[in-house]
């Protein structure tokens, strides 16, 4: 070899440890033989496949917007907004992941889902724990929601005690009382069990933070955060909607529900009422 000339320059991962014997490998960090063993298809059919799948990916975005959203209410509790705003941020990122799943299952027609209907028993996305966490959460309270998880003991109890905790919005209302806002004991001091009422005096506090957005800017900052998350929340909504209309229709749901026509019921109601509202009176 000439004096000047460089030895040859390894390729890429040459020096990585190749024996992995006793050691944490990517898939054992990431469980996954335990994720894929957890897809088993009931019937041949080839898209069974996909339906299981992306009703798995639904719920592992459903578990993280779970847990940002206790970060969230926990944050706004001790008046720490902008790590708030971060979970807030990251839910409006997930949901549109999530909306871009229901387009890869639209790929599947009517007679795809047909082939394996009928194997999917009483099962349905209605039932799933964490979607109604979810909406708990975000102030969508409805104490019959609790009726499928009955049969589980530990999960009604997870779901009761979101159920009776104050929600996402409620956490805001309380954060404006503590600002110096007018908001009513009879908005704060209620059963948090049942749904947040639209009150003229919540949407004259969010009124007053609009039109003095320099003077209250976190607080205007989080209530574009909280529309932000429920405009996108309600687009995963109205494309899950969509989605169930093209692939079966106006029947009934797996699960005994109305189906599509329950889905665009949901679209009616708001989670953060005067937000929405505020914005006539500007």
């Amino acid at each position: 070899m000439a004096e000047n000339q460089s030895p040859p320059k390894s390729r890429i991962g040459d020096d990585i440890h190749v024996d992995l014997a006793g050691q944490m490998t990517y898939g054992d960090y990431l469980r996954l033989d335990t994720l894929f063993a957890a897809k088993r298809p009931l019937t041949d059919k080839h898209d069974e496949h996909l339906f299981i799948i992306i009703h798995h990916v639904h719920e592992l975005w459903l578990n993280l917007m779970a847990h940002e959203l206790d970060a969230a209410i926990a944050n706004i509790r001790t008046d720490e907004l902008p790590p708030a705003f971060k979970s807030m941020a990251r839910m409006t990122r997930i949901l549109e992941q999530m909306i871009r799943a229901w387009d890869v299952l639209s790929t599947m027609t009517p007679s795809d889902y047909l082939e394996f209907r009928n194997a999917l028993g009483q099962s349905s996305g209605f039932q799933s724990f964490q979607y109604r966490m979810v909406e708990f959460r975000l102030g969508a309270k409805d104490p019959k929601m609790l009726l499928p998880h009955r049969h589980n003991a530990d999960t009604h109890a997870r779901l009761k005690a979101a159920l009776d905790a104050p929600s996402l919005y409620d956490e805001a209302l309380m954060l404006l009382k503590r600002r110096g806002f007018a908001i009513p004991d009879a908005v704060l001091q209620r059963d948090f069990a049942i749904r947040h009422v639209p009150s003229d005096a919540v949407r004259q506090a969010w009124l007053d933070v609009y039109r003095n957005s320099q003077t209250y800017f976190d607080l205007y900052e989080l209530a574009e955060e909280l529309v932000d998350l429920e405009d996108w929340f309600q687009q995963w909504r109205f494309r899950h909607m969509k989605t169930v209309e093209r692939i079966i229709g106006f029947k009934r749901g797996t699960g005994g529900s109305s189906g599509v026509a329950f889905l665009k019921s949901a679209l009616d109601h708001s989670f953060f009422p005067e937000l929405w509202a505020v914005r006539t009176d500007l």
